[in-house]
């Protein structure tokens, strides 16, 4: 799973994973994870979503970063914004109205970058990446987040022998593997069995989505 991977996934009119509402688990937790003293929504692997606009609707700077041109420039287009991508360091920098996107290597992403204490929406990032990847991912997550840090994580299950990734499979048991240490909650369990996952169709047997508060 290297970047010509995500990359070419962005060359098709619109990948598998692109949501054309707000996942419905963002507003069912919010109100569990959202705290006075987050300064900014940090969104890793952000794609175009449209869960951006709402984080900022609902009075949160993002940062989203993502590693295509592609939809850092459609989400502005499409949301009616006018921004112009300038190089700063490993990325190059889209704002507008509150939404800061950075298109680069979210690996190359540092802490300096960050407001202060964040509320981090992972919707697909985690189980985007193998095993070895998500490893690293949160690692790298972990280090660059102050103290006070909430993650409203949505992971998937399914049988693992039944389909092959991405998405991955992250069952609860490495979702507390990989964030031991910090307090971690399930706040909500969506069944998606026979509905597929965004505009993929899964011939699974379960599909479950689980929203996870992770807290720093």
């Amino acid at each position: 799973m290297d970047a010509a991977f995500w990359l070419e996934c962005w060359q098709q009119p619109l990948p598998g994973f692109h949501l054309d509402e707000v996942h419905p688990l963002l507003p069912a937790c919010w109100s569990r994870v959202h705290r006075p003293e987050h300064q900014q929504a940090l969104v890793p692997l952000c794609g175009k979503s449209i869960d951006l606009r709402w984080l900022q609707q609902h009075h949160l700077p993002v940062l989203g970063v993502e590693l295509a041109e592609r939809p850092c420039r459609e989400f502005f287009a499409e949301n009616q914004l006018a921004v112009k991508g300038q190089p700063v360091d490993d990325f190059v920098v889209y704002q507008a109205e509150g939404i800061c996107l950075l298109q680069g290597d979210f690996f190359n992403l540092t802490a300096s970058q960050l407001l202060g204490p964040c509320l981090v929406y992972d919707r697909a990032a985690l189980i985007a990446l193998p095993e070895a990847m998500r490893r690293q991912y949160v690692q790298h997550l972990l280090q660059l987040l102050p103290a006070g840090s909430t993650i409203l994580l949505i992971s998937l299950e399914y049988p693992v022998a039944e389909k092959q990734g991405p998405p991955f499979a992250v069952l609860a048991a490495e979702v507390k593997q990989l964030f031991a240490g910090c307090a971690i909650e399930l706040l909500a369990i969506r069944n998606l069995t026979g509905q597929g996952f965004a505009r993929r169709t899964f011939a699974t047997s379960s599909l479950l989505e689980k929203a996870w508060r992770i807290q720093l």
